[in-house]
C-alpha cells in the first residue's frame, strides 16, 4: 500500500507541473545530488546566492566547481547542466522540457509538507533510474530480498506518510498563491567560512 501512494503523489505532482513524470525524494537536497550522480558534468558553477544544500553537495561529490555571481528567479540551471533547482517554484504546467527539474516540500516551502523533494523528468528510462536511486538500487515493487541488485542507490525515498500529507495539501496548494522568490531572498554564500574554507 505505501508504494502506492507514493506513486499517487508522483503523477498528481507530474501533472500539475506539465511533466511526463516525478520522482519523489526526501528531500531538494538529495533530488539534486541524484540527478548531479547521472548527468555528464563539465566544470560546475552555482550561484552566490542560493541555499547552503548547494554548493555542499558539490563539495560532497567532489566536483569541480566555482562560483557565479547571478540573479535569478524562481528557479536557475545548476551549473552547466540540464538540472534545475525549482526549490522554491510553484507554478502549474511550468516543466521545461528536457530537463531534471528538482523540487522542494520542506516546510517554508508552498506545499509545506516538512521535509520532501521530487525531480520532473521527461522519460521512463531516468524515471527507472532516478526511482530504483531512491530506493537503494531496488525496485520499490518487488521485496528487496527477490531482487539481484544491480546498481548502487541511496536511501533517499519519501514516506508514504509524507505522500499521503502531499495529497490531502495539494488541493489547498493549487489554489493558494505562491511567494514570489529570488536570488535577493539569499545571502552571499561566499561570506560565509564554510565556504572560504573549502575552496
Amino acid at each position: 500500500m505505501g508504494f502506492e501512494i507514493v506513486q499517487r503523489f508522483e503523477q498528481d505532482i507530474a501533472q500539475f507541473y506539465g511533466a511526463p513524470y516525478a520522482v519523489a525524494t526526501d528531500s531538494c537536497t538529495h533530488a539534486i545530488e541524484l540527478c548531479l550522480r547521472i548527468e555528464p558534468l563539465a566544470a560546475m558553477v552555482c550561484p552566490t546566492h542560493t541555499y547552503i544544500s548547494v554548493p555542499m553537495t558539490l563539495q560532497k561529490l567532489k566536483l569541480p566547481w566555482s562560483w557565479i555571481d547571478q540573479p535569478w528567479e524562481d528557479y536557475y540551471f545548476l551549473g552547466n547542466t540540464r538540472i534545475i533547482d525549482a526549490a522554491v517554484y510553484w507554478q502549474k504546467d511550468s516543466y521545461i522540457s528536457d530537463s531534471l527539474m528538482c523540487l522542494s516540500f520542506q516546510f517554508q516551502k508552498h506545499l509545506s509538507l516538512g521535509r520532501g523533494g521530487a525531480i520532473l523528468c521527461d522519460d521512463k528510462f531516468t524515471y527507472d533510474v532516478l526511482k530504483r536511486m531512491t530506493y537503494d538500487g531496488r525496485d520499490p515493487h518487488i521485496p528487496w530480498k527477490e531482487q539481484d541488485i544491480e546498481h548502487i542507490g541511496y536511501h533517499y525515498y519519501m514516506t508514504p506518510e509524507t505522500a499521503q500529507l502531499g495529497l490531502d495539501s495539494l488541493p489547498d496548494a493549487e489554489i493558494r498563491k505562491p511567494k514570489k522568490w529570488t536570488s535577493a531572498d539569499y545571502p552571499d554564500l561566499r561570506n560565509m567560512t564554510v565556504f572560504q574554507n573549502l575552496r
